[in-house]
């Protein structure tokens, strides 16, 4: 046994080679704000206030809890019951092995061949926390340093930005071109890596969405593939795949069986997959979300959650009897109204003229250069505002995620149809209204 200090001196917990090395970084980060999104809503007071009997479209976040129906009623009263059975003790920072088997089973249906167990899931506290875990776990696995860089599309939801640099990675850009909805590219990722290279950093980790936040763009399953290929042959160390809104489709789902078989055993070891309740249940306030991982990178996720975050067993209730319904039955509410609109809105952009990007998923980017330039407006936040307190109609500027998105705007049709159409009229009106002022 070793001799131990002194317990009159002061003493690190962790051994002099495993002290974290002393740095001013943090004193010279750029400030992180708050994200706006909170905040979009309350523009609409004004137009309430100047017009108390009209009403008001609310088409920016995608919260299908708040726009429509939310979780069922019987899948809430159902995880409550499971709740009290269960109790109220702690559970393991990973959930619990019943919620581990219910995902691998009844959601995923993991294939025996593919080496995908119970052991790969890590339940989170919705999304962003799954995010954050694995940002911290890219890092740390990846190449083992802080300071490497994390990257997104040209245009990215706007945590992408913003959590990743909180735990010390430096988030970059992909190059991406608008004509092609700023998407991914084979060159555009090497370039990438060459540019990482050149201030010493490599790229811990690459995220792709789909369908993508905000634009709305999906691409095809052989193209997410031969993506996350490419990056890993490039010497990107992690590849994230956000499907969050892949069940909000009227087409099929992602089989991630048929997905992970195109990779080989050693590239399985180097993917890791997002899902959860938040947009395909309505359950944004419920925060039930989980990881699919290698199972290293799940014990690590899990070690480090027994010191900070660990998910609430009513979270993981809902998600378990709601997979334990059948998801497509329990999502319907949520579902089937967005893939409706979905039609309208497209039918309404195509019938005026607009330009813009529409996959599956929740949102339209919708392209307001014309309008901008008429009015000598820089960008769409003047042009967010306006809608709002003139029109009574909440979308989201594009520049909030990216100077390159500056000329568009974010449309969420998580709403009833009829809600997408009045709030597509507000948009419309409000265009037309302010090209008629010049």
């Amino acid at each position: 046994m070793p001799k131990l200090a002194s317990p009159d001196q002061p003493l690190y917990v962790v051994p002099q080679e495993n002290l974290i090395p002393a740095s001013d970084h943090l004193s010279k980060m750029a400030v992180i704000p708050s994200s706006r999104m909170f905040m979009i809503k309350k523009l609409l007071k004004t137009y309430q206030k100047n017009h108390p009997e009209a009403p008001v479209y609310d088409a920016s976040q995608g919260d299908g809890g708040a726009s429509l129906p939310g979780t069922p009623p019987e899948i809430l009263e159902r995880a409550a019951k499971m709740q009290m059975d269960h109790g109220t003790g702690y559970d393991a920072p990973f959930g619990t092995a019943k919620f581990r088997e219910t995902v691998a089973e009844k959601y995923w249906g993991f294939a025996p061949d593919l080496g995908l167990a119970p052991a790969n899931i890590v339940a989170t506290v919705g999304g962003r926390d799954a995010l954050v875990k694995v940002y911290e776990a890219m890092l740390s696995l990846g190449y083992g340093r802080q300071g490497d860089a994390l990257l997104v599309s040209r245009v990215p939801w706007i945590s992408y930005n913003w959590g990743p640099y909180g735990v010390g990675a430096n988030v970059m850009l992909a190059p991406g071109l608008e004509e092609e909805g700023w998407t991914y590219s084979a060159e555009g990722i090497q370039a990438s890596v060459d540019f990482a290279a050149k201030s010493g950093r490599k790229i811990a980790g690459m995220v792709i969405t789909n369908p993508d936040n905000p634009t709305g763009q999906t691409i095809s399953v052989e193209k997410q593939v031969a993506l996350g290929k490419v990056a890993l042959k490039a010497g990107v160390a992690f590849v994230l795949y956000d499907w969050i809104y892949h069940q909000v489709t009227d087409e099929e789902p992602m089989d991630i069986n048929a997905f992970v078989r195109e990779f080989t055993p050693v590239e399985r070891e180097r993917i890791i997959f997002l899902d959860g309740l938040t947009k395909s249940l309505g359950a944004s306030n419920v925060r039930s979300a989980h990881l699919v991982a290698p199972e290293k990178m799940a014990k690590f996720i899990s070690a480090r959650a027994s010191h900070n975050v660990i998910p609430s067993f009513y979270s993981l209730a809902v998600a378990m009897a709601a997979y334990e319904m059948g998801y497509k039955e329990a999502s319907r509410s949520i579902i089937e109204p967005t893939n409706a609109s979905r039609k309208v809105l497209r039918a309404f952009l195509d019938k005026n003229g607009f330009k813009y990007i529409m996959g599956k998923g929740y949102y339209a980017f919708i392209h307001i250069g014309e309008w901008l330039k008429a009015k000598g407006w820089e960008d769409s936040e003047a042009l967010g505002q306006y809608l709002s307190e003139e029109y009574g109609v909440a979308t989201v500027p594009g520049v909030y995620f990216s100077p390159y998105g500056g000329e568009w705007l974010r449309f969420s049709y998580a709403t009833p149809p009829e809600r997408t159409q009045g709030a597509a009229g507000r948009v419309l009106a409000g265009l037309k209204a302010l090209k008629d002022a010049v």
